[in-house]
């Protein structure tokens, strides 16, 4: 089967099921073979930008012809019999309007699958929807069952922490820092899974911008920045937008030093298989006694250490 992807999401699902994508979006970056695929699509943002030039060249593209454009031609020649996309975000990647209509003006007749999580069990479930389009659902549920096994293993170590318990710190997860943002759909269940108390935004809640003085008041005990399509270095250079903030450096995770940073790029924004990765990596950080091994320094490092290696390697 042809298969097109048009989110890095959706590539990861694909590759996961031991299936080879025919083409890609342009962030397609993992596993690293699918680099040299085909792109279908492109975006027309500065992803180099800072965050606060990111979020008006957004805004503007939004009003104008739209923050992606589907490369026709390519997908024409691709002649794809399955097009997995995306309806849950227009920003994060290309979604399912404009591939639509990039399907009208192509000869090939693919079905479309599109993807709309809010959850673990969305992402689970849409690892079995790929799996039955492109004809392989057994091999997808043996994924989803090693996938749920490797979730129970961090959920039977917390399972004792009781909702109200005090071991439950207060944790905050930034994935937009300019303005500010809090990660929402999946994460808090990430968080509390994890043994945390995430109590900025509800399980499934999409992520939006919030108002400085409710991170204050919220008072986060761990602070955790990983912006969305950022890795550790351009995480690094955008921390200014939090800690030049008033309150900053009152708040009880600056001051105990829990302050981390994770690739949200390849990690927390991606609602595929890697999921299951982001929580194994914020479980050491949110209950460090419980999971002594700390997560891979190339997911996500505290601030300081960040610090220290971009000033070796600037």
């Amino acid at each position: 089967m042809r298969i097109v992807t048009t989110l890095p999401s959706a590539t990861e699902i694909v590759c996961a099921l031991g299936l080879e994508p025919v083409g890609v979006s342009h962030e397609c970056d993992f596993p690293p073979a699918v680099r040299d695929r085909p792109s279908v699509t492109a975006s027309r943002i500065d992803a180099d930008a800072s965050s606060g030039a990111i979020d008006e060249q957004v805004l503007e593209a939004a009003a104008g012809d739209g923050v992606y454009d589907v490369a026709v031609d390519t997908l024409d020649s691709l002649d794809p019999d399955l097009v997995v996309t995306q309806g849950m975000c227009d920003v994060c990647a290309v979604d399912e309007v404009v591939v639509e209509r990039a399907l009208e003006a192509i000869a090939a007749d693919p079905e479309v699958l599109t993807t709309d999580p809010h959850s673990v069990a969305d992402v689970l479930a849409d690892v079995e929807r790929v799996g039955e389009a492109a004809g392989v659902l057994e091999r997808a549920r043996d994924v989803v069952a090693a996938l749920e096994e490797r979730i129970d293993a961090v959920r039977t170590r917390t399972a004792d922490i009781a909702p109200g318990d005090g071991e439950r710190l207060r944790v905050a997860i930034f994935d937009w820092t300019d303005p500010v943002m809090i990660a929402g759909h999946w994460t808090a269940e990430l968080v509390e899974w994890a043994g945390g108390r995430y109590g900025l935004a509800d399980a499934g809640e999409r992520s939006r911008p919030r108002e400085w003085d409710e991170i204050r008041a919220y008072d986060p005990e761990i602070a955790i920045v990983a912006p969305c399509g950022f890795d550790l270095e351009q995480t690094a250079a955008n921390l200014a937008d939090l800690s030049d903030r008033e309150g900053w450096d009152e708040l009880a995770a600056v001051r105990e030093g829990r302050v981390w940073a994770l690739d949200g790029n390849q990690y927390l924004n991606r609602p595929g298989p890697r999921l299951v990765d982001t929580l194994e990596a914020i479980a050491p950080i949110v209950q460090p006694e419980r999971f002594p091994e700390p997560p891979d320094e190339s997911v996500a490092v505290p601030l300081d250490v960040l610090d220290r290696r971009l000033e070796v390697d600037p």
